[in-house]
């Protein structure tokens, strides 16, 4: 089988590849380059895009003696992922870049470019395990990256391969050692690839620029300004810019942005209690979507945020969520992940909660 491993410049998807090539398919390796100014990134442990981890990539094909490329994607990058970002926060949501990136990068752009050139699969170093061309979480819970995946759609689960799906990090960095792979001992990539500061709300503002508004409370009554909703999430407790204590003396969270408005709501924790959620476009992983209403456990972050369901699919690819337990902190444009035990059922993007 011909098959094109993504190579970030980390040791997951080095190791990856090596698996690959251990179970004798013709590997070619590929460093996606998502960055329009690559230099001006920091390398190491954050992000995946500067000329540090291309050169690691490359590194690492040389010692598994595969062919190795750089593709161009940043243009794709800039409008799937970083527009999109920007563009989601504009709207008072809080999207999840990095499962953009899976949807839109790794598997569209390069999974139909693979495609095209004949490949059959894309190998990754995601933290994942396909069951019968099915979806599941790994072995290494604290690695698991099912979440950012869920939203692959069958067709892509079909040509995809994650090798490390059953190993847990420490072993698979391990390997890479016994290897002779110099990315080994690389720390992990975190935060915003794209936002190489760290500095989510200086990146945005510098794009959207100030949008002043009104900081609220439950009754409407303003306790302070801010320059724009992009600033904040639901479920967010520091920075709120708010001096004056409650009454009660608890803290405040962000319940809700309104961004036509440019308002704030804050209150107490309890109130962020959600005991309902309503999404679109639903992505099924079996390809099919359920004849009718099932029970799951759903995840509305990539680590953290599960509670038991029912789930309701509804037409045009939306479903509503009934959770038997309520969750906190959850907000638009954030993906409800539905599990059947470990077996990925499918995804959603949240539009609104109760």
């Amino acid at each position: 089988m011909r098959v094109l491993a993504a190579m970030s410049g980390g040791v997951d998807s080095a190791v990856a590849a090596a698996r690959a090539v251990d179970a004798g398919h013709d590997v070619v390796g590929v460093h996606l380059a998502l960055s329009e100014t690559p230099a001006a990134l920091r390398g190491g442990s954050r992000g995946c895009c500067s000329k540090e981890d291309a050169a690691d990539a490359r590194r690492a094909a040389d010692v598994l003696g595969i062919p190795f490329y750089v593709w161009d994607f940043a243009a794709r990058f800039a409008e799937d992922v970083v527009d999109d970002f920007v563009a989601a926060y504009a709207a008072g949501e809080t999207p999840n870049p990095c499962l953009r990136c899976n949807e839109k990068i790794k598997f569209a752009a390069l999974l139909d470019r693979a495609l095209a050139l004949g490949f059959d699969a894309v190998c990754t170093g995601h933290y994942a395990r396909l069951r019968q061309g099915e979806l599941s979480r790994a072995v290494d819970g604290d690695k698991d990256q099912s979440y950012v995946l869920a939203v692959l759609t069958a067709h892509q689960l079909r040509h995809a391969m994650f090798p490390l799906g059953d190993t847990p990090k420490p072993a698979v960095r391990a390997e890479a050692a016994t290897r002779g792979l110099r990315v080994a001992d690389k720390p992990d990539s975190h935060d915003i690839c794209f936002i190489p500061s760290g500095d989510t709300r200086a990146f945005l503002t510098e794009r959207i620029g100030t949008r002043p508004g009104a900081i609220v409370d439950s009754s409407g009554v303003e306790l302070g300004r801010h320059d724009g909703v992009h600033g904040f999430t639901v479920g967010q407790r520091r920075g709120l810019g708010v001096d004056a204590p409650a009454a009660d003396g608890r803290p405040r969270y962000v319940l809700g942005i309104e961004p036509v408005s440019g308002t704030v709501r804050v209150g107490p924790a309890d109130a962020l209690d959600v005991h309902g959620i309503d999404a679109v476009a639903a992505v099924w992983s079996s390809g099919t979507a359920p004849a009718g209403p099932f029970d799951c456990t759903v995840q509305v972050r990539a680590h953290g945020g599960l509670a038991p369901a029912v789930v309701h699919p509804g037409p045009d690819a939306t479903v509503r969520v009934e959770l038997a337990e309520p969750l906190r902190g959850v907000a638009p444009g954030q993906a409800v992940a539905l599990y059947d035990g470990d077996l990925v059922r499918g995804s959603a993007r949240i539009t609104s909660t109760r």
